[in-house]
């Protein structure tokens, strides 16, 4: 029985239709690779999409579920997203229990203006704009819609030294969304989460935050019981 209270739905109706969501998923879903601690995150991205193709697409740093748990636990963690999309996407209460803040800057003026001045995207001046603010270092940064805000992050990780706790890099389309992620997946030293190919979306990073907010709950619970 899930003990968590935060990261519930807030309903018992809404409960049970979510269980039973997760219930039918891993009946129907055959066999896949994940550790345990990995597939509640992937099954939470299968429940937003219903695909049962994100078994296999989603890939995993070995250090991404500790990574993003101790981030999420520490307390006061950022997300940094490439779209608002992401940001009212996820769950006020959830976040708020953790202290966590989100930020995106894709409709900034100056970031509009500086993408027409040097003919890049709004995605990657975005980007540079949280690295000079400070925020990319210790954050989750979610990417969910831009290939060139995912490319921009990697490019700042290996060039700038912008060390993010955890990237989410699960942008969708046609165009480098496949090859961003793949180059993302080179990357040694910080831990990441990303879907193959060209699927994703910012409903699968809200997905995938959310997972991890569920197993934090159901950790800081247990740190609790034992301290009790």
């Amino acid at each position: 029985m899930n003990s968590n209270v935060v990261t519930e739905q807030l309903t018992a109706a809404g409960r049970a239709i979510e269980h039973d969501s997760f219930a039918i998923i891993d009946a129907e879903v055959g066999r896949h690779d994940y550790r345990p601690e990995q597939w509640p995150i992937v099954r939470r991205m299968i429940h937003a999409n219903a695909d049962f193709e994100f078994n296999g697409l989603t890939d995993f740093h070995a250090d991404a579920v500790a990574a993003g748990l101790a981030a999420i636990l520490a307390g006061g963690t950022r997300v940094v997203a490439d779209v608002e999309m992401i940001c009212v996407g996820l769950s006020a209460s959830r976040l708020a229990h953790f202290g966590i803040t989100t930020h995106q800057f894709i409709s900034d003026a100056d970031v509009i203006e500086q993408a027409k001045a040097e003919e890049t995207t709004r995605a990657v001046q975005a980007m540079r704009k949280a690295h000079r603010q400070g925020l990319l270092d210790g954050a989750i940064v979610g990417i969910g819609n831009a290939p060139t805000a995912l490319i921009e992050v990697v490019r700042l990780i290996r060039e700038e030294g912008a060390r993010p706790a955890l990237v989410i890099g699960m942008p969708v389309g046609f165009v480098s969304a496949a090859e961003s992620k793949d180059l993302m997946a080179e990357v040694a030293d910080v831990p990441w989460i990303v879907i193959r190919g060209r699927k994703g979306g910012s409903t699968l990073v809200v997905a995938a935050i959310h997972a991890l907010l569920g197993i934090a709950e159901a950790r800081q619970r247990e740190q609790q019981a034992s301290a009790a």
